[in-house]
Protein backbone atom coordinates (compact mmCIF):
# COMPACT_ATOMS: atom_id res chain seq x y z
CA UNK A 1 0.00 0.00 0.00
CA UNK A 2 2.68 2.29 0.66
CA UNK A 3 4.62 1.42 -1.97
CA UNK A 4 1.15 2.09 -4.11
CA UNK A 5 0.92 5.51 -2.90
CA UNK A 6 4.02 7.08 -3.80
CA UNK A 7 4.14 5.69 -7.02
CA UNK A 8 0.63 7.33 -7.31
CA UNK A 9 2.08 11.05 -5.69
CA UNK A 10 5.34 10.09 -7.82
CA UNK A 11 4.52 12.72 -10.58
CA UNK A 12 3.25 15.75 -7.94
CA UNK A 13 6.68 15.21 -6.05
CA UNK A 14 8.72 14.89 -8.59
CA UNK A 15 7.24 17.93 -10.10
CA UNK A 16 7.35 19.84 -6.48
CA UNK A 17 11.43 19.24 -5.81
CA UNK A 18 12.17 21.10 -8.94
CA UNK A 19 9.89 24.04 -8.51
CA UNK A 20 11.47 23.91 -4.65
CA UNK A 21 14.61 24.03 -6.49
CA UNK A 22 14.32 26.78 -8.60
CA UNK A 23 12.59 28.91 -5.80
CA UNK A 24 15.30 28.26 -3.76
CA UNK A 25 18.24 29.15 -6.17
CA UNK A 26 15.96 32.34 -7.48
CA UNK A 27 16.00 33.20 -3.68
CA UNK A 28 19.91 32.51 -3.12
CA UNK A 29 20.57 34.74 -6.16
CA UNK A 30 18.46 37.63 -5.11
CA UNK A 31 19.79 37.61 -1.62
CA UNK A 32 23.35 37.45 -3.27
CA UNK A 33 22.78 40.50 -5.60
CA UNK A 34 21.18 41.92 -2.32
CA UNK A 35 24.77 41.83 -0.36
CA UNK A 36 26.99 42.72 -3.81
CA UNK A 37 24.75 45.69 -4.01
CA UNK A 38 25.14 46.95 -0.74
CA UNK A 39 28.78 45.60 -0.39
CA UNK A 40 29.14 48.19 -2.93
CA UNK A 41 27.32 51.39 -2.46
CA UNK A 42 28.83 54.43 -0.37
CA UNK A 43 26.45 53.33 2.86
CA UNK A 44 28.85 49.77 4.00
CA UNK A 45 31.91 51.69 3.15
CA UNK A 46 30.93 54.82 5.05
CA UNK A 47 29.48 52.66 7.56
CA UNK A 48 32.70 50.46 7.90
CA UNK A 49 35.38 52.56 8.19
CA UNK A 50 33.47 54.97 10.14
CA UNK A 51 32.76 52.24 12.97
CA UNK A 52 36.57 51.01 13.26
CA UNK A 53 37.93 54.77 13.26
CA UNK A 54 35.57 55.94 16.03
CA UNK A 55 36.11 52.89 18.54
CA UNK A 56 38.60 54.10 21.27
CA UNK A 57 38.70 57.06 19.81
CA UNK A 58 38.76 60.41 21.35
CA UNK A 59 35.18 61.25 20.59
CA UNK A 60 34.46 57.71 21.62
CA UNK A 61 35.78 58.39 25.20
CA UNK A 62 34.44 62.03 25.56
CA UNK A 63 30.92 60.67 25.28
CA UNK A 64 32.04 57.73 27.48
CA UNK A 65 32.91 60.19 30.39
CA UNK A 66 29.86 62.58 30.23
CA UNK A 67 27.28 59.75 30.20
CA UNK A 68 29.05 58.56 33.74
CA UNK A 69 28.96 62.74 34.68
CA UNK A 70 25.73 63.40 33.47
CA UNK A 71 23.24 60.90 31.93
CA UNK A 72 23.50 58.11 29.13
CA UNK A 73 20.99 59.67 26.99
CA UNK A 74 21.90 63.06 27.28
CA UNK A 75 25.56 62.23 26.84
CA UNK A 76 24.34 59.86 23.87
CA UNK A 77 21.77 63.01 22.20
CA UNK A 78 24.43 65.75 22.29
CA UNK A 79 27.44 63.80 21.11
CA UNK A 80 25.01 62.09 17.88
CA UNK A 81 23.79 65.71 17.56
CA UNK A 82 27.93 66.86 16.80
CA UNK A 83 28.73 63.53 14.68
CA UNK A 84 25.82 64.13 12.68
CA UNK A 85 26.22 67.86 11.79
CA UNK A 86 30.05 67.14 11.09
CA UNK A 87 29.06 64.21 8.74
CA UNK A 88 27.02 66.54 6.80
CA UNK A 89 29.19 68.80 6.87
CA UNK A 90 32.11 66.47 5.11
CA UNK A 91 29.81 65.43 2.80
CA UNK A 92 29.61 68.87 1.52
CA UNK A 93 33.16 69.25 1.28
CA UNK A 94 33.46 65.77 -0.42
CA UNK A 95 30.54 67.08 -3.07
CA UNK A 96 32.56 70.39 -3.65
CA UNK A 97 35.72 68.41 -4.89
CA UNK A 98 32.94 66.06 -6.57
CA UNK A 99 31.50 69.20 -8.45
CA UNK A 100 34.79 70.74 -10.17
CA UNK A 101 34.20 71.94 -13.86
CA UNK A 102 35.59 69.42 -16.13
CA UNK A 103 37.24 72.19 -17.85
CA UNK A 104 39.47 73.09 -14.48
CA UNK A 105 40.06 69.69 -14.03
CA UNK A 106 41.00 68.75 -17.95
CA UNK A 107 38.81 65.97 -17.61
CA UNK A 108 40.70 64.18 -15.46
CA UNK A 109 38.47 62.71 -12.29
CA UNK A 110 39.97 64.45 -9.08
CA UNK A 111 37.17 63.46 -6.98
CA UNK A 112 38.13 60.17 -7.48
CA UNK A 113 41.96 60.85 -7.39
CA UNK A 114 41.51 62.69 -4.12
CA UNK A 115 39.70 59.46 -2.89
CA UNK A 116 42.24 57.10 -3.55
CA UNK A 117 45.30 59.04 -2.02
CA UNK A 118 43.37 59.61 1.30
CA UNK A 119 42.22 55.86 1.43
CA UNK A 120 45.52 54.58 0.89
CA UNK A 121 47.40 57.31 3.06
CA UNK A 122 45.00 56.48 6.45
CA UNK A 123 45.11 53.02 5.37
CA UNK A 124 48.88 53.11 5.72
CA UNK A 125 49.14 55.14 9.09
CA UNK A 126 46.70 53.14 10.79
CA UNK A 127 48.20 50.04 9.89
CA UNK A 128 52.32 51.62 10.88
CA UNK A 129 49.90 53.09 13.97
CA UNK A 130 49.01 49.55 15.18
CA UNK A 131 52.65 47.84 14.48
CA UNK A 132 54.08 50.19 16.21
CA UNK A 133 51.69 49.11 19.61
CA UNK A 134 53.27 47.75 22.49
CA UNK A 135 52.73 47.48 25.74
CA UNK A 136 53.97 50.35 26.94
CA UNK A 137 52.24 52.74 23.99
CA UNK A 138 48.96 52.78 23.75
CA UNK A 139 46.95 54.74 21.35
CA UNK A 140 43.31 54.13 23.24
CA UNK A 141 45.52 55.65 26.35
CA UNK A 142 46.48 58.38 24.54
CA UNK A 143 42.61 59.20 23.20
CA UNK A 144 41.49 58.92 27.05
CA UNK A 145 43.47 61.17 28.18
CA UNK A 146 43.05 63.71 25.75
CA UNK A 147 39.16 62.97 26.35
CA UNK A 148 39.78 63.74 30.04
CA UNK A 149 40.91 66.77 29.70
CA UNK A 150 38.40 68.23 27.20
CA UNK A 151 35.47 67.36 29.55
CA UNK A 152 37.55 69.04 32.87
CA UNK A 153 37.92 72.14 30.65
CA UNK A 154 33.63 72.02 31.29
CA UNK A 155 33.44 71.84 34.62
CA UNK A 156 29.99 73.99 34.93
CA UNK A 157 28.64 71.00 32.55
CA UNK A 158 27.46 69.40 35.59
CA UNK A 159 25.62 72.50 37.11
CA UNK A 160 23.91 73.35 33.35
CA UNK A 161 20.16 72.84 32.59
CA UNK A 162 19.65 69.62 30.63
CA UNK A 163 19.70 71.37 27.37
CA UNK A 164 22.58 73.30 28.03
CA UNK A 165 24.32 70.20 29.15
CA UNK A 166 23.32 69.11 25.81
CA UNK A 167 24.59 72.28 23.83
CA UNK A 168 28.20 71.88 25.52
CA UNK A 169 28.22 68.05 24.83
CA UNK A 170 27.62 69.20 21.19
CA UNK A 171 30.47 71.53 21.31
CA UNK A 172 33.00 69.09 22.88
CA UNK A 173 32.50 66.40 20.59
CA UNK A 174 32.28 68.51 17.59
CA UNK A 175 35.97 70.27 18.12
CA UNK A 176 37.12 66.81 19.12
CA UNK A 177 35.92 65.14 15.53
CA UNK A 178 36.75 68.56 13.09
CA UNK A 179 39.56 67.24 10.89
CA UNK A 180 39.65 63.61 12.56
CA UNK A 181 39.81 60.82 10.53
CA UNK A 182 36.61 59.41 10.27
CA UNK A 183 35.68 63.20 9.25
CA UNK A 184 38.38 63.10 6.31
CA UNK A 185 37.23 59.74 5.23
CA UNK A 186 33.99 60.67 4.89
CA UNK A 187 34.85 63.86 2.77
CA UNK A 188 37.14 61.10 0.63
CA UNK A 189 33.91 58.74 0.21
CA UNK A 190 31.41 61.65 -0.31
CA UNK A 191 33.63 62.78 -3.57
CA UNK A 192 33.69 59.22 -5.14
CA UNK A 193 30.10 57.79 -3.32
CA UNK A 194 27.03 59.06 -3.42
CA UNK A 195 26.39 61.28 -1.10
CA UNK A 196 23.67 59.80 0.70
CA UNK A 197 24.35 56.88 0.80
CA UNK A 198 27.94 58.11 2.63
CA UNK A 199 26.05 60.44 4.80
CA UNK A 200 23.58 57.41 5.87
CA UNK A 201 26.20 55.09 6.31
CA UNK A 202 28.55 57.42 8.60
CA UNK A 203 25.80 58.35 10.85
CA UNK A 204 24.37 54.74 11.69
CA UNK A 205 28.31 53.93 12.64
CA UNK A 206 28.42 56.99 14.46
CA UNK A 207 25.25 56.14 16.28
CA UNK A 208 26.21 52.34 16.89
CA UNK A 209 29.49 53.44 18.14
CA UNK A 210 28.22 56.33 20.36
CA UNK A 211 25.73 53.95 21.86
CA UNK A 212 28.58 51.37 23.26
CA UNK A 213 30.58 54.55 23.89
CA UNK A 214 27.69 55.60 26.58
CA UNK A 215 26.89 52.20 27.35
CA UNK A 216 30.32 50.91 28.55
CA UNK A 217 32.73 52.44 26.72
CA UNK A 218 35.33 52.29 29.08
CA UNK A 219 34.29 48.30 29.68
CA UNK A 220 35.45 47.85 26.42
CA UNK A 221 38.27 49.47 25.60
CA UNK A 222 40.10 47.46 28.15
CA UNK A 223 38.84 44.40 26.11
CA UNK A 224 39.25 44.83 22.66
CA UNK A 225 42.86 44.23 20.79
CA UNK A 226 44.18 47.75 19.75
CA UNK A 227 46.22 46.09 16.58
CA UNK A 228 43.08 44.01 15.67
CA UNK A 229 41.17 47.36 15.31
CA UNK A 230 43.96 48.87 13.43
CA UNK A 231 45.01 46.50 11.54
CA UNK A 232 41.00 45.91 10.36
CA UNK A 233 40.86 49.71 9.67
CA UNK A 234 43.72 50.34 7.68
CA UNK A 235 42.86 46.98 5.67
CA UNK A 236 39.54 48.67 4.63
CA UNK A 237 41.17 51.97 3.84
CA UNK A 238 43.25 49.82 1.54
CA UNK A 239 40.94 47.70 0.33
CA UNK A 240 38.91 50.69 -0.77
CA UNK A 241 41.45 52.72 -2.06
CA UNK A 242 42.09 49.70 -4.44
CA UNK A 243 38.71 49.50 -5.51
CA UNK A 244 38.34 52.81 -5.76
CA UNK A 245 41.12 52.83 -8.28
CA UNK A 246 39.81 50.24 -10.16
CA UNK A 247 36.84 52.14 -11.18
CA UNK A 248 39.17 55.01 -11.99
CA UNK A 249 42.01 53.49 -13.98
Amino acid sequence: ALISAIALAGPSVVNALPVADIAATGLGANAGAFIEKVAGTGFYQAFSLVFVSEIGDKTFFIAGILAAKTSKLISFVGSIGALAVMTVLSVVIGQVFNAVPSGITQGLPIDDYVAVAAFAFFGLKTIKEAWDIDEGNSIMDEELADAEEAVESSNNIMDASTGAQILSIFGLVFAAEFGDRSFLSTIALSAAQNPFSVAAGAVAAHAIATGIAVLGGAYLAQNISEKVIGYVGGALFLVFAATTAYGVF
